[in-house]
């Protein structure tokens, strides 16, 4: 018996001793955050990292088809977020609008940069300026991820309201959701130490600026409601950057020219085709032009709410393509991001603008049209003069009579100039209105409308977090 536990003793030794051996091994496969990011140059490699997994592709796509933006043409692969009958998990399974994911890598790889740039080693005399730069572009970075799920997971902004968890550190631990004056101090003081770091000009458009934050924090307000910072910020950009002429506009969507943009996210291969959230690619067989097939195509609503033939913006957005109406397809293109000509290799390939002047006079305008500025100089009336002066030719100015006629032509606006832009769904549920399509561009009568406040503005929080997270808490109306 004694032998016996000898031996069972001396085994339970050598497996303990063995598993310690194990343990005490270095990984060799794993670059930790001390190595990876050891230097002021391993740290911009971080941050350029962080801005890789930031695109609008996503928001545009889910402003426009929630919205009122897009009919259905020719294959429907989004029936249930179309007609607004997601659930906890097939808005991720099937239709995969998710922000958690690709907002939560942001803020991660810009929280390990920032915990490791007070100590990384500089090995040039830039490094200095470098280490500020790079601080100013992760908060910047990490605001942005925190507003994007903001927009897509919580209510309206409001006291007593619930935000989501501000990751200001990498970790792995469950995260509760936060009360949404807390989220937004966070968010808003993050943006406002960036603004001092980051560069004072516009010599590279593909990072973040002065220009940039100034934009995003007018953005910010005005989800707020915060209307004289929204005022002061949009003006800020205005200064730095006026509206295109009717001239150049244009260019800015065939990426020609950056005119009103700060900010772009650059689309270079045929690896990332913003064009194709609408239609596929083409091919030519013997020379003969056969157009890709088209997922969605421009609402009747939005097509027959431009002056076709004076403003700027329509033939710059949307084309009525005679190959296909000649084929009895649907026609109504949305060329906004088109890129190079059907069957070339940069087809639908077409730089992303993230910030631009023509969205920042429009919350300016409404942001005067909320402090009462509504007529006269420095008012809404002549925000909205001014822009469509510049998208019109021999346009006419208007007169505003009051409040209300200002924030209604203001809605309107926005949904011709910032149209598949990724604003459209979120601007009717800031404002507390509803989706209404009309019959032609609906595809069935339940899918016509949606009344303003309905809880599907706000997405539920997907079931793969919930289940991942028990500090979770699910959106009114999917519980």
């Amino acid at each position: 018996m004694k032998l016996r536990n000898i031996i069972c003793v001396s085994l339970l030794l050598g497996a303990s001793f063995s598993c310690k051996k194990v343990i005490d091994i270095k990984e060799t496969d794993i670059i930790g955050g001390d190595i990876a990011l050891k230097t002021v140059d391993n740290c911009e490699a971080g941050v350029i990292g962080a801005y890789s997994a930031l695109s609008t592709n996503m928001d545009i796509l889910f402003n426009a088809v929630l919205a009122d933006e897009v009919k259905v043409a020719e294959f429907y692969n989004s029936a249930t977020v179309h007609e607004w009958q997601f659930s906890t998990a097939d808005v991720v399974i099937r239709d995969n609008f998710t922000a958690l994911t690709s907002n939560g890598v942001i803020a991660d790889r810009v929280n390990r940069v920032l915990a490791a740039l007070p100590k990384a080693d500089s090995l040039k005399v830039s490094d200095g300026a470098l280490r500020l730069k790079l601080q100013g572009e992760c908060l910047f970075l990490r605001a942005w991820s925190h507003f994007e799920l903001f927009r897509y997971y919580c209510d309206n902004y409001g006291t007593g309201k619930l935000g989501m968890a501000y990751m200001e550190k990498t970790s792995l631990s469950p995260q509760a959701r936060i009360p949404m004056e807390e989220y937004f101090k966070k968010l808003t003081a993050d943006l406002a130490a960036a603004k001092s770091l980051v560069p004072n000009n516009l010599d590279d458009r593909n990072r973040i600026n002065r220009a940039t934050v100034s934009g995003m924090q007018a953005r910010v307000a005005l989800y707020m409601k915060d209307w004289a910072n929204a005022e002061a910020y949009a003006t800020e950009y205005i200064s730095l950057l006026p509206l295109a002429t009717k001239a150049e506009f244009p260019g800015i969507w065939t990426d020609a020219n950056t005119a009103e943009v700060s900010y772009r996210i650059v689309r270079t291969t045929a690896l990332d085709r913003l064009g194709s959230l609408w239609r596929g690619v083409s091919t030519a067989p013997g020379g003969v032009i056969n157009i890709g097939q088209i997922s969605w195509v421009a609402s009747g609503k939005l097509f027959g709410s431009f002056d076709q033939t004076n403003d700027v913006r329509f033939n710059a957005y949307l084309t009525n393509e005679k190959l296909l109406s000649d084929a009895g397809r649907p026609s109504n293109l949305i060329k906004k991001y088109a890129g190079s000509a059907y069957a070339t290799g940069n087809e639908n390939v077409n730089n992303a603008k993230v910030f631009r002047t023509g969205e920042m006079y429009l919350i300016r305008a409404e942001a005067r049209a909320e402090l009462n500025k509504v007529s006269g100089a420095n008012s809404a009336e002549s925000d909205l003069n001014d822009l469509r002066a510049a998208r019109i030719t021999g346009y006419t100015n208007v007169t505003l009579a009051g409040k209300d006629q200002a924030i209604a032509a203001i809605m309107s606006e926005r949904f011709k100039e910032l149209a598949y832009e990724g604003h459209r769904y979120w601007d009717l549920k800031r404002r507390g209105l509803g989706v209404d399509r009309d019959a032609a561009d609906a595809p069935n009568a339940a899918g016509q409308k949606l009344a303003a406040g309905n809880f599907r503005f706000t997405l539920p929080i997907p079931q793969t977090e919930m289940n991942a997270n028990r500090l979770m808490v699910q959106n009114d109306g999917y519980k």
